[in-house]
């Protein structure tokens, strides 16, 4: 057990997600502030190879989960919470060899749609690759597909 369950709970959660395996994005940071999710620099995640710079749908990939586990920050209990809308506007490429870090918040909780927003980074939080808002249908935890999802994290509950 960690001092903090939020990031276990969100470690948890990552390491079931087949993209996530696939990036290598795991959960770096989690507080009721919001979750931030690490991918680090890999040969296969290059969109460039003259430049070595990371494909956008690799970022992309990041900041749709970031801001989706955002959820588990505010949320009592785990919810399905697919995405509606996700926009991305990008600042600059991502440097070569170097992670990228994505942080989200919710900052709107309703009781159908969950209002996020976040940021890519790498080394400084305030020069941004990216800024990111998206929006996620709350669907219930009593909804058919909840419990099967629980059964994939080895019998936890999320």
């Amino acid at each position: 057990m960690t001092e903090n369950p939020l990031l276990e709970r969100a470690t948890r959660f990552v390491s079931a997600l087949r993209h996530c395996q696939v990036l290598g994005i795991s959960a770096y940071e989690a507080t009721e502030a919001g979750m931030t999710l690490v991918m680090p620099y890999a040969p296969h995640l290059v969109g460039d190879p003259g430049s070595g710079v990371i494909h956008g749908g690799a970022l992309t990939s990041l900041m749709d989960t970031a801001c989706g586990m955002a959820t588990l920050c505010v949320l009592p209990e785990f919810e399905v919470c697919p995405t509606l809308d996700l926009r991305i506007d990008y600042m600059h490429p991502a440097a070569p060899h170097q992670p990228v870090y994505g942080f989200a918040q919710c900052y709107r909780v309703t009781t159908d749609v969950i209002f996020t927003r976040g940021f890519a980074y790498q080394a400084d939080p305030q020069q941004p690759i990216a800024q990111v808002v998206g929006t996620f249908m709350r669907m219930g935890k009593h909804l058919k597909g909840t419990q099967g999802l629980g059964s994939t994290l080895k019998g936890e509950q999320l």
